[in-house]
């Protein structure tokens, strides 16, 4: 039996590339990187990494692939960002249209990938600093929360923050915080530790993404800025097409964690 918390990142994305992988990658591959995709043609390029410098908690950039090329060189060298994630959405003119296994028959020669880090990276992390992991425990994507906290626009690029949550003892959320600032280019540190409706979050229970997570009597709710952002940025500006990955359907990468 295959030991996906263990299994080198190369192997993971030859199971996904065939479709023998189809779940989420939350605990996958735990001794390695893993990111968002975000892909766009050349035209809205630039807007999209100005995008990204201003708002570097919710889109850290790891690598931007030359148009026409699905090969992320740099990170994960002979991988094809068309076939090696679980699960992909196509949006077009802001609505999500549809969900596939791989984007080859979308593809064309002026896209560009980003990759952008994910908090998947650091979970390793906080489970070695004795930390749990909610949903990895209960084995389930992450919750994921549109919140009130506007990104900073660029272009057409406009919208809402998104962040994932963690619920977290109190006696552990400043090793928490200690943790996961070691981790700038996979979200870092939390943008929001507390009360949810000060980030316009009513209801955990009511998850824009992700399955919701037990939260305990007396543990505090944690939250990161995430990845899935520019999906919500998407639909809030009308963009006419992108492609993404399916929440919690990350590339792993060859970058150890």
């Amino acid at each position: 039996m295959v030991d996906f918390k263990r299994i080198i990142p190369r192997d993971l994305r030859n199971l996904i590339r065939k479709e023998e992988f189809t779940k989420e990658t939350t605990g996958a591959a735990l001794d390695y990187a893993q990111a968002n995709l975000v892909i766009l043609p050349k035209e809205y390029a630039l807007d999209f990494l100005v995008f990204t410098q201003r708002n570097p908690k919710a889109c850290p950039v790891l690598e931007i692939t030359d148009p026409g090329n699905p090969e992320p060189k740099n990170v994960a060298p002979g991988a094809d960002l068309r076939t090696d994630l679980p699960l992909y959405r196509i949006y077009r003119d802001g609505a999500m249209v549809e969900e596939v296994p791989n984007i080859t028959k979308y593809w064309k020669e002026d896209l560009m990938g980003f990759l952008l880090g994910c908090s998947y990276t650091f979970e390793n992390a906080l489970i070695k600093a004795g930390i749990p992991v909610r949903h990895i425990d209960e084995n389930h994507n992450d919750p994921m929360y549109i919140t009130n906290i506007e990104c900073k626009p660029a272009g057409m690029f406009k919208g809402p923050m998104v962040v994932s949550m963690r619920p977290i003892l109190p006696s552990q959320v400043i090793k928490a915080v200690e943790v996961t600032s070691r981790f700038p280019k996979f979200h870092g540190s939390p943008v929001h530790i507390g009360d949810p409706s000060e980030i316009g979050i009513e209801d955990l229970n009511n998850v824009d993404y992700g399955e919701a997570s037990t939260v305990n009597p007396g543990e505090v709710p944690v939250f990161w800025a995430c990845g899935v952002t520019p999906q919500a940025v998407a639909i809030k500006a009308g963009i006419s097409f992108m492609i993404t990955h399916s929440p919690g359907h990350m590339f792993v990468l060859d970058m150890p964690e």
